[in-house]
């Protein structure tokens, strides 16, 4: 029985392994569709969204709220596309940084609420990206393969079980 279980989960492994490359491209997409949506719509009202930054004390609104709003739209697009995801990672951590620290934290009364914030789940997702990169299905991937750089795509990685080594 114990071997009929490790055999069946060891399939099942290998049948998720083939396909790991779709979990960061649909994250990819539609975290990106939704950062490019958001920016599309502060764009088109970046009078009544300076109005916002006002109302929230932010320094040079205008200018806060415009490299915000572009910053979103430009962002998501990049994201959706896994182009410069890595990069463009840090201004969107940035911007998440702000809006938690200059407009949500002051309605946040404990970890509760903090960790249940829109935006620091935005900014795991953000940190995620950062660190991990864009995955096999993006534009990045593509440019390191035609330069010749090795990413950790083009890995194989090693799983070590007791004392020998599995190669996936």
């Amino acid at each position: 029985m114990r071997q009929f279980i490790a055999d069946k989960a060891s399939r099942l492994l290998a049948v998720l392994h083939r396909i790991e490359w779709l979990g960061p491209l649909v994250v990819r997409l539609v975290f990106g569709y939704f950062w490019l949506e958001t920016g599309i719509a502060k764009v088109h009202n970046l009078d009544g969204f300076t109005q916002r930054f006002i109302g929230w004390g932010i320094p040079y609104p205008a200018f806060s709220a415009g490299l915000s709003a572009w910053t979103e739209l430009v962002g998501g697009l990049l994201i959706m596309l896994g182009l410069c995801t890595r990069l463009v990672c840090i201004p969107m951590l940035i911007n998440m940084a702000v809006a938690v620290t200059l407009v949500v934290s002051s309605n946040l009364m404990g970890l509760d609420d903090y960790v249940e914030a829109d935006e620091i789940v935005y900014s795991l997702i953000f940190f995620w990206l950062l660190v991990s990169g864009p995955g096999k299905a993006s534009v990045d991937t593509l440019l390191a393969r035609a330069l010749g750089i090795r990413t950790a795509a083009d890995a194989t990685p090693v799983l070590r079980i007791g004392m020998r080594a599995v190669t996936d």
